[in-house]
């Protein structure tokens, strides 16, 4: 495929925790991208949940498969009947709500490995909600590891916002479980992710940056020899590859002002809170998060559910629509992406 050409399929938007403002932000998107190419996203969820969306913003709500064209003034709908008509009540966190979030995710990807959509954008999930559930749950990445069948640990988070684009090489979970866990060939894998989804959406030869464990990358052992053990081996690894890697460098160093840090087409994180917190520092709650892995192009948003908020009409789509942008520029590129095994907190 060359040129303009897009892949079968549209990209898929599951309306997350249905409580929450994703159902509402997930209509706005639709709306709001309705005029631009190949980009009005199919919703994946409930039609009583859209409908009631839909409906005031005075939009008709039509069914689709994900392969039909989009059609002005209405939002295309996959049907995922999940969540029982008496557990839609927006702002309250329920189980049936994060049982019926998981149900959506589960739909888009089957969707998508029949060819009905060539990637998915995720709306806000709650954690509390989908544990309550009694589905083990910390995050997008995991749960899309376990539906198509991939080693978690071949799954990665990318954050991206504010000039930023961050890897994480571990997410969710205690630092020092983290920091045990890390090893040269996980970093390493890491950075392939990067690599593969950089140069998927049209970055030749993408320049990594990768972060040290501890200040100033251990200082030459002054401060530990894990960086030593770990991330020198692992941007040697990467080198050897033919990757452009550098490092390590302490994130400080490498996030000391923009210029020096726009040197980097992406970035490697040792932990969650050293990724997460510049990028939401510049870019707030417009951040995206792309999952890296599961065979598949996934994006999220970098906000939560907003339950004050939910069903006020109040929410802003500018994130989800930034994050369908964001996976339509890589699947515009590439009939197949080919990611090595989110969402944010």
């Amino acid at each position: 495929m060359t040129g303009d050409a897009l892949p079968a399929g549209r990209i898929l938007l599951t309306i997350g925790d249905p409580n929450g403002v994703g159902p509402e932000i997930a209509v706005k998107a639709s709306e709001a991208l309705s005029h631009e190419r190949g980009l009005q996203p199919v919703l994946v969820g409930d039609p009583l949940v859209v409908r009631h969306y839909a409906h005031r913003a005075g939009l008709r709500v039509r069914e689709s498969d994900g392969t039909c064209p989009s059609r002005s003034g209405s939002v295309d709908l996959l049907p995922v009947p999940a969540l029982p008509p008496e557990a839609f009540r927006p702002g309250v966190v329920q189980a049936a709500a994060g049982m019926a979030t998981v149900t959506y995710l589960a739909e888009a990807v089957r969707a998508v490995r029949e060819g009905r959509g060539r990637g998915i954008v995720g709306c806000p999930h709650s954690e509390t909600a989908i544990n309550a559930a009694g589905i083990d749950f910390a995050g997008y990445p995991s749960l899309l590891a376990r539906l198509s069948g991939t080693d978690p640990d071949r799954v990665f988070l990318m954050l991206v916002g504010g000039g930023l684009r961050i890897v994480h090489a571990t997410l969710h979970e205690r630092l020092v479980d983290a920091v045990a866990r890390l090893k040269p060939e996980l970093v390493a894998d890491a950075g392939h992710a990067a690599v593969d989804f950089l140069t998927s959406s049209g970055i030749d030869s993408p320049r990594i940056g990768v972060f040290g464990i501890n200040p100033h990358a251990g200082e030459n052992g002054l401060f530990g020899d894990d960086d030593a053990r770990i991330t020198v081996p692992a941007v040697a690894l990467l080198r050897e590859a033919g990757i452009d890697a550098h490092g390590p460098v302490g994130a400080d160093v490498l996030l000391a002002d923009r210029q020096h840090a726009a040197q980097y087409d992406g970035l490697v994180a040792m932990y969650h809170d050293q990724g997460h917190i510049p990028v939401k520092v510049l870019a707030g709650r417009t951040a995206s998060a792309v999952s890296l892995g599961a065979g598949l192009a996934f994006s999220s948003v970098g906000h939560g559910t907003g339950f004050d908020i939910a069903g006020r009409g109040a929410a802003d789509p500018a994130a989800v629509i930034r994050a369908v942008r964001l996976i339509g520029s890589a699947t515009g590129r590439s009939p197949q992406l080919h990611l090595l095994p989110e969402a944010p907190s």
